[in-house]
């Protein structure tokens, strides 16, 4: 018998996917549950797996070429006597099997014939790499370098999403230091989500160099960026700005960085625990009706190395402790750099926070992002000549933040009195950041 391999649905808004690599080839032998290739959607790469045992007859789509959702990729033929079969019916342009339905819009990966991605968790394990369910869970990378450093991946813990196994394990493995760049092709990689603006930035990075004079064709990123920027003007925005002085936050982030506490995590609980007392907030529109989120998840941009952007989430922010959120932020970033993040850890925020203030920024507007009623955009804290109530002058650090809203959800009220309980947390009480 001879099987598709089907182009997966990554994501609710993915129409086409590019191929980032096969990691088999033609007359190749694949388990079930097998990688066979790794596809770009226009919010990750991910893992295609085979559904069915047999071997790669044929490749369809090439590495570096894209295709619509539900197209035929390639084909797996159950008996090496079909695989003359199966390559007969790739040159004839043929495929074993009806072209299946459009893929149903919605967050998870749509139902396919043959192939799935590793976004669903392994079965659960004793040793978190997918050893209990009786195959190792580990990316291409992480199996080509274990193959070359000969370690047995059934020794592995993996670091990775749901215990996946990652090429920093198996280096860490075999007492080698991690020199692998971040940005390897073969490793499942997210490249893109819904994001704020190409200008909203969590961390400084260094300019990519671009090919000046030529003309380069948009990346699944890059069409992804825009269609949801397009879509983002669509939306009734306005903005409102205040003014917060962070002297108090800034002698507190001096009093407990050493502990492993980040600015970015003190900003974000700072803005998690003003949405707690502003629901209205964190809400969004959709063509039902407005949606009152129970959870509230902070998304911040972050610069990825190769230019691109992405958003990684830290859930239910107003619950965790400050020692936690800063742990569970550095683990995003690496992971995000690294290009390992699953879709929820990236595409699940309810508000966004874009920090541009380490570059000198005084002040920006951030363009809303789409499935959601707010963005802040937070700028530099610099010392300011002020006076106080009693017309004396002094010198205090302050701040300009900017918060964009959907007005179909947000009114001009809501967002003042949001960046007034905003400021007063941060001026008045930092110290409840850390409770």
């Amino acid at each position: 018998m001879i099987y598709d391999i089907f182009m997966p649905a990554l994501s609710s808004t993915m129409t086409e996917g590019k191929i980032v690599s096969w990691t088999k080839s033609p007359g190749d032998k694949v388990e079930k549950g097998e990688t066979v290739l790794v596809v770009e959607s226009d919010k990750a790469d991910m893992d295609v797996e085979s559904f069915n045992e047999g071997y790669l007859a044929a490749i369809l789509v090439p590495a570096g070429e894209e295709a619509p959702v539900g197209a035929t990729l390639g084909l797996v033929a159950e008996t090496e006597a079909e695989i003359a079969e199966a390559q007969a019916k790739a040159g004839s342009g043929g495929s074993s099997s009806a072209p299946p339905a459009p893929a149903p819009q919605q967050p998870e990966p749509a139902a396919i014939a043959t192939a799935t991605t590793t976004e669903t968790a392994p079965t659960p394990s004793s040793n978190g790499n997918g050893k209990g369910s009786g195959r190792i869970v580990a990316s291409p990378r992480a199996k080509k370098l274990a193959k070359e450093l000969k370690v047995d991946l059934a020794t592995v813990a993996g670091s990775g999403p749901h215990g996946r196994i990652v090429a920093a394990d198996i280096e860490g493995a075999a007492g080698k230091p991690v020199s692998a760049p971040i940005a390897s092709p073969s490793a499942p990689a997210p490249k893109a989500s819904p994001a704020p603006a190409p200008a909203a930035i969590s961390t400084p990075t260094t300019t990519p160099s671009v090919p000046v004079g030529q003309t380069v064709p948009l990346t699944t990123f890059q069409k992804a960026l825009v269609q949801n920027m397009v879509a983002a003007m669509a939306a009734p925005t306005f903005r409102v700005g205040y003014t917060i002085t962070t002297d108090g936050l800034d002698q507190l982030y001096k009093q407990i960085k050493g502990k492993g506490v980040t600015m970015t995590a003190l900003l974000a609980k700072a803005v998690a625990l003003a949405l707690k007392k502003h629901p209205i907030v964190n809400a969004s529109y959709t063509d039902q009706g407005i949606t009152y989120h129970k959870d509230i998840n902070i998304a911040l941009a972050v610069a990825m190395p190769d230019g691109g952007l992405i958003t990684p989430v830290l859930q239910n922010a107003d619950q965790v402790d400050i020692y936690s959120l800063s742990r569970r932020w550095k683990e995003l970033v690496d992971r995000a750099r690294a290009k390992q993040l699953q879709p929820e850890e990236y595409s699940s925020g309810t508000f966004t926070i874009s920090n541009l203030g380490m570059f000198g920024v005084d002040r920006f507007d951030a363009i809303l992002p789409p499935g959601q009623g707010g963005i802040l955009a937070v700028g530099a804290s610099r010392p300011q000549v002020v006076a106080n109530e009693e017309g004396l002058i002094g010198t205090k650090r302050q701040m300009g933040v900017n918060v964009t809203c959907d007005h179909r959800v947000i009114y001009g009220a809501h967002a003042a009195a949001f960046l007034k309980d905003l400021a007063a947390i941060i001026e008045e009480n930092p110290q409840s950041l850390t409770m």
